[in-house]
């Protein structure tokens, strides 16, 4: 098992738990809600020992979603939390049959929390998974894998966090942080510098992005203030053209290749010199990373 260098990622607990609680009420029925199979075949009393463990190779994210869910279920049935210690880290990558975390406390709340922690986690892991081959593929290269705003409605905190895990980038949360200008907004403002100035004029603060799909179009963009491209379905020669002529202006702008991007052509749209490579599959369309939860034999 080993970790990649990674920046702090900050953990959004507040929407884990959030989650949490919504994905708790929708397997029980309720906030006051019963696994009726645990709670007719497991005393209150009984203790087990478990583990998370990895069914595949890949990379964890999420790992305190365990505690989380035990905890929030602990309080549902009035008990003491499980313990939990966990053996991995997230963005650490694990291999098949290596342990996550090891749990210990009651079999009842290990086994009414398992599925709902197991969801959580596998996603995010999957997505921290395929961002990890991103990573790895451009590595080197200048280049840097982004996310995108197609996320799992509810879920965006936890996956762009998954993607951070992973390696990658968040290019912005919502709506409301950053400005991007596309198509529709340049039809509808009747250009594209019309619509940056609209932009500009009344959030002076928010950074733009523009997206473009020809040189000259980048260039306009650049004329008019914008400093970070979206260069849309371009070709990798007309993607290279675009970025030579942009940084010949001598502006200083970040460059985002978007569009249809695959792992098998990521390392030659990197060696384009663009900043950034853009893949909306890293939140929607990741396989999750098989995780399960194992109850431990006393003499283990």
């Amino acid at each position: 098992m080993s970790s990649p260098s990674r920046p702090d990622l900050a953990f959004p607990e507040g929407d884990a738990r959030r989650v949490v609680t919504v994905a708790l009420d929708e397997d029980l029925g309720g906030p006051d809600g019963v696994d009726v199979t645990t709670m007719a075949t497991i005393p209150a009393s009984q203790r087990t020992r478990a583990a998370v463990v990895a069914r595949e190779a890949g990379t964890v994210a999420g790992v305190d979603v365990i505690a989380l869910t035990l905890d929030e279920v602990a309080r549902r049935l009035g008990a003491d939390p499980v313990s939990v210690s966990l053996v991995a880290a997230d963005g650490d990558r694990v291999e098949r049959g290596d342990v996550v975390a090891r749990l210990s406390g009651s079999t009842r709340e290990t086994l009414v929390a398992e599925r709902t922690l197991l969801n959580l986690i596998s996603r995010l892991s999957g997505i921290a998974t395929h961002t990890r081959r991103w990573a790895d593929e451009l590595e080197g290269s200048g280049a840097t894998v982004l996310d995108t705003r197609k996320t799992t409605p509810g879920l965006r905190a936890l996956e762009k966090f998954a993607v951070r895990a992973g390696g990658g980038t968040n290019k912005r949360m919502g709506l409301y942080d950053v400005a991007m200008i596309k198509d529709n907004h340049k039809l509808a403002a009747g250009s594209l510098a019309a619509a940056y100035a609209a932009v500009r004029e009344q959030f002076p603060e928010v950074p733009v992005q523009v997206e473009v799909t020809t040189t000259e179009e980048a260039l306009e963009s650049v004329a008019a203030g914008s400093r970070f491209l979206l260069c849309d379905n371009m070709s990798t020669d007309l993607l290279r053209a675009t970025v030579e002529a942009v940084r010949g202006t001598g502006e200083d702008v970040e460059i985002e290749a978007t569009g249809g991007l695959t792992l098998e052509v990521a390392a030659d749209y990197a060696a384009t010199g663009v900043d950034y490579l853009s893949v909306g599959g890293l939140t929607h369309s990741s396989p999750i990373l098989d995780l399960a939860l194992d109850l431990l034999p006393e003499t283990d």
